[in-house]
């Protein structure tokens, strides 16, 4: 009798745990699909007259206001002010300076590649922690990093865009795993939430100071000229900003790192599906399959538990 009961009480909990798995599966998806969708919505406000320091400065403006507010709502504090001089520090410097890259990069290289490049940061944090913090690289690092070598040789082969713009790329993604790096101690023990208000907040500082310093020298940041322009930018900054966010850190509650890092994978896929099918954007299979080994060799460190990715923040 006892035995049975047993059972039946934990049945609740099985489809509980389930609901919740099955929930983080689809937070995860639409974080990763609101980031992907980044890129496409960036070549939309670009079109309509934007430039990259009007975009990223309406977009960390509306963002921090955004997660402000949900800070709010939710009761969450800012850490000590020493700490949030630290996390301003990162994003004024380290996340400015990736988001630069990465947009400017979007002028001169096709969306789907830039993708691509940006996604091979978790390669980058894994050489940078056995240079710098003496981490073993595994067997599962070495083989990674053949498999995103390769793969980004094939991808910068068969896409399009200037030199310029896969510089800008890969240095988006080199300076995204630094970014990780230093956050990965300067973040301990803080809520996620309060990182990324304050990181957004700076950002938020450095651009608009960045604009007004541009004013003043006769070049002030374009905005975008159209309804179309001014929602892409809106959706930049609340669904592949805000939205992302928030939904990635509620699927990693209930899936943890490691799996929403692996589902997160679908981010590029996104970005190049919607490259293709929105802009018209040719995808060959030299691209696609050097695409495929960058993510292959992302899976493979992620699942073998190498590579630092507890940080979504693009």
């Amino acid at each position: 009798m006892s035995a049975s009961r047993s059972t039946a009480a934990s049945r609740p909990r099985a489809i509980h745990t389930a609901r919740e798995k099955f929930a983080g599966v689809l937070l995860i998806a639409l974080s990763a699909s609101a980031f992907g969708a980044m890129a496409i919505f960036a070549r939309f406000a670009y079109a309509a007259g934007a430039d990259v320091y009007g975009l990223l400065a309406v977009r960390f403006v509306l963002a921090a206001g955004a997660l402000a507010l949900a800070m709010r709502l939710r009761g969450v504090g800012l850490p000590p002010w020493r700490r949030v001089l630290a996390l301003a520090a990162m994003g004024g410097i380290g996340y400015v300076g990736q988001s630069f890259c990465f947009f400017t990069a979007l002028n001169h290289a096709q969306a789907s590649l830039v993708a691509l490049l940006l996604y091979l940061y978790p390669l980058f944090v894994t050489i940078l922690a056995a240079v710098f913090l003496k981490e073993r690289l595994s067997t599962a690092s070495v083989t990674a990093l053949v498999l995103c070598s390769v793969g980004a040789g094939l991808t910068v082969g068969g896409g399009q865009g200037s030199a310029l713009g896969i510089a800008l790329g890969l240095a988006s993604a080199a300076i995204y795993s630094v970014y990780i790096i230093v956050g990965a101690r300067l973040t301990a023990g803080v809520n996620p939430l309060a990182t990324t208000t304050v990181v957004c907040a700076a950002a938020a500082v450095v651009y608009v100071a960045a604009g007004l310093l541009r004013t003043g020298a006769g070049v002030p940041p374009q905005f975008p000229q159209s309804l179309a322009g001014w929602l892409a930018l809106l959706a930049i900054a609340l669904l592949s900003t805000v939205l992302a966010i928030l939904a990635f850190f509620a699927g990693l509650q209930r899936l943890g790192a490691a799996r929403a890092s692996m589902l997160s994978t679908l981010e590029p896929v996104v970005t190049v599906a919607l490259a293709a099918l929105v802009l018209g954007e040719h995808v060959g299979l030299t691209q696609a399959l050097g695409g495929g080994l960058i993510l292959a060799g992302v899976l493979w460190l992620t699942q073998k538990g190498g590579g630092s990715q507890e940080v979504q923040q693009n």
